[in-house]
């Protein structure tokens, strides 16, 4: 068998660098070229010395940690023991995950046949199984399990960035109390043009009980200048005294406007904190806010201000205005 130990070399230089090279974006770590290509360097030159009979005393689990523990402060330094601590988490993380990945991936393309002709029988009884799988092969599924699982970090990132932006709100209007998840976006600057009051936007749908039939259809597709005249008008409607049209710019649009209703209380809670106000309007939207669902509403930014004097302005409830 004809061993070449160069494109051994390279092959694992390469896997390696892609390893530490994930493990500095997990870890969001600043890295530079010349310490990832050392640590590679170091790491590819191990898996060479499983070639030499004579260094076989290397390859045990105490001699493996510690490699591991050189190339990561080759790579990433030290700058504490608990960040140091915690760049290792990471790597082991995306070395099994990976190893893991690429596994799996070769034993679902693998059919019945070769899957039993890896399974033997030792002379004491046990059971073992042989796995071999090819240099491209692993190469290959390696760089895809890496994609695939900095998609997968980038969008619980995405999801935790979501989160700590979310508030739990609650609408009252008459004797209807509607309650859902709320996103703060600090880019929202929509008020109204009569009151100045902020406008909170929030799916239509979570009103469709006490709307008129097909609103949420017709929402979506026709002007809401003229949708607002119709339910002024309409006798079946219990809130056509609040109803209000706000204008606003689309992006990429020209000037559109929004129906939104006039609640009497509005209460939004995050982090143990409770803003309650009435000078609040309650812009409809057609359609979801979130395709995931996590949130229902847009909440602005000033119901959220820590400011003392804007907070006791708005813990005083108008529903009369």
């Amino acid at each position: 068998m004809v061993v070449y130990l160069d494109l051994i070399f390279l092959m694992n230089l390469l896997i390696d660098a892609s390893l530490l090279l994930m493990t500095a974006w997990i870890r969001r770590q600043r890295v530079r070229a010349w310490r990832i290509t050392a640590s590679a360097a170091v790491g590819a030159a191990y898996v060479l010395m499983m070639f030499l009979p004579e260094l076989s005393f290397l390859f045990t689990f105490l001699v493996k940690f510690l490699f591991s523990v050189v190339m990561l402060w080759i790579a990433f330094g030290y700058a504490s023991l608990q960040n140091y601590l915690r760049n290792m988490g990471a790597f082991y993380m995306v070395n099994f995950a990976a190893a893991g990945g690429i596994l799996g991936i070769h034993y679902l393309l693998q059919n019945s046949g070769e899957v039993w002709s890896g399974i033997w029988y030792s002379a004491s009884g046990g059971l073992g199984f042989s796995l071999e799988v090819g240099s491209i092969f692993t190469i290959i599924v390696f760089f895809i399990v890496v994609l695939w699982f900095k998609a997968v970090v980038s969008s619980r990132r995405a999801v935790e960035r979501v989160e700590s932006c979310l508030a739990e709100v609650q609408v009252r209007i008459d004797e209807t109390t509607v309650r859902c998840m709320g996103l703060v976006d600090t880019g929202n600057q929509l008020k109204d043009p009569l009151t100045r009051w902020p406008v909170m936007v929030m799916e239509a749908s979570l009103w469709d009980q006490m709307l008129p039939e097909s609103f949420l259809s017709r929402l979506a597709a026709e002007q809401a200048d003229n949708l607002i005249m119709e339910w002024s008008d309409e006798d079946s409607f219990p809130w056509r005294d609040r109803l209000r049209l706000v204008p606003y710019r689309g992006i990429n649009k020209g000037s559109q406007f929004m129906i939104a209703l006039k609640p009497d209380e509005v209460s939004v809670v995050q982090e143990g904190r409770t803003v309650t106000t009435g000078r609040v309007l309650i812009g409809l939207d057609g359609g979801r806010l979130s395709m995931e669902s996590a949130y229902r509403a847009i909440i602005h930014p000033v119901l959220l201000e820590g400011m003392a004097g804007r907070e006791e302005e708005y813990l005083v409830s108008t529903s009369g205005s």
